[in-house]
């Protein structure tokens, strides 16, 4: 039996354990440790999981992004402001139904990919005046919307830190495709 001294403050002065975290281990460990000696190398892997987990669970991290990155500027504000309103719902799911929720950049290349986001060909950030153009808009897929992304801010040069460059504007889904993936230069 073991023989507990509590301190003045009410703790006791054994140190706290847990078990490892390892599947199917079962040996003790103490804190602030989540493995034993055995399985420590998963230490830091584990660390790292989960402050990617807080950051994207923390309200203050949340909040600090929506009040300070995203809308850095009043450019900015009206921009993400206009992805809430009636117009731009309409706007979508009418976008989404004409294009069979098929991401318009991957049909271009022969594959079928399915999507619910949509995009604006030429970014509302570089010209305003065809952010409600139906025309100006496609079904895109994930991996386009990033590939498509990094694109525009080197063609473009939107994006925070990036100054707008004076270039010509593209509105076809197929060109911006082949520029994306670096088929024409």
């Amino acid at each position: 039996m073991a023989l507990l001294v509590w301190t003045r403050n009410g703790e006791s002065n054994m140190p706290r354990t847990r078990r490892c975290r390892y599947p199917n281990c079962h040996a003790m460990v103490t804190f602030p440790d989540h493995y034993c000696q055995q399985h420590h190398e998963h230490e830091a892997e584990y660390l790292a999981s989960r402050q990617r987990w807080a950051r994207g669970h923390d309200k203050q991290y949340t909040h600090h992004y929506n009040t300070v990155t995203r809308y850095r500027n009043e450019d900015k504000r009206q921009q993400y402001n206009f992805y809430r309103t009636r117009q731009w719902s309409h706007l979508r799911q009418q976008v989404l139904e004409r294009d069979h929720y098929l991401c318009a950049y991957c049909r271009v290349q022969g594959i079928i990919t399915a999507a619910k986001t949509v995009d604006h060909i030429v970014p509302i950030e570089y010209d305003q005046a065809i952010k409600a153009d139906v025309n100006n808009l496609a079904v895109i897929c994930g991996k386009c919307h990033r590939d498509k992304t990094d694109w525009e801010q080197l063609y473009y040069g939107t994006g925070q830190g990036n100054t707008l460059k004076n270039v010509e504007t593209i509105r076809d889904v197929k060109k911006v495709t082949l520029l994306m993936n670096g088929e024409i230069g």
